[in-house]
């Protein structure tokens, strides 16, 4: 399964802390597209697709959410809730993002520009893919 946790190094003084995100550094790819997800309610599933080429390092800035991984033959289940802590998402992995906290804050740092040809949106489709 291509993912992996990333923990990131906390700068900390008496002023508060700082975390210092890097291309090739500590995001192993080149940042092409930041975004981030908030007021989402807990009944609502966010993703829901899987990306031919795009990485993904989600990283989340405030409260928690589950983050659903599955790569066609095996499922996992990880729940975000660090700003300190970075769950990378390669190609040909199929997500959702569910149960978020009240006042969650969700960044995403993306490989390549968004293009909408480069998504899978349907699970049928992206089992077939990835066989």
């Amino acid at each position: 399964m291509q993912y992996k946790l990333l923990k990131m190094e906390i700068n900390k003084d008496k002023r508060g802390s700082l975390i210092a995100l890097e291309n090739l550094k500590t995001v192993p790819f080149e940042i092409k597209r930041v975004y981030y997800i908030y007021d989402t309610k807990p009944d609502v599933d966010r993703g829901g697709h899987a990306h031919t080429n795009l990485e993904q390092i989600l990283i989340m800035m405030d409260g928690a959410c589950e983050v659903l991984l599955d790569n066609g033959k095996e499922k996992k289940s990880i729940i975000l809730n660090r700003p300190d802590v970075g769950l990378y998402i390669g190609k040909n992995m199929w997500r959702e993002m569910k149960n978020f906290s009240y006042g969650a804050k969700l960044l995403v740092l993306a490989s390549d520009f968004y293009d909408e040809k480069e998504y899978i949106r349907s699970y049928d489709e992206f089992l077939r893919a990835v066989k």
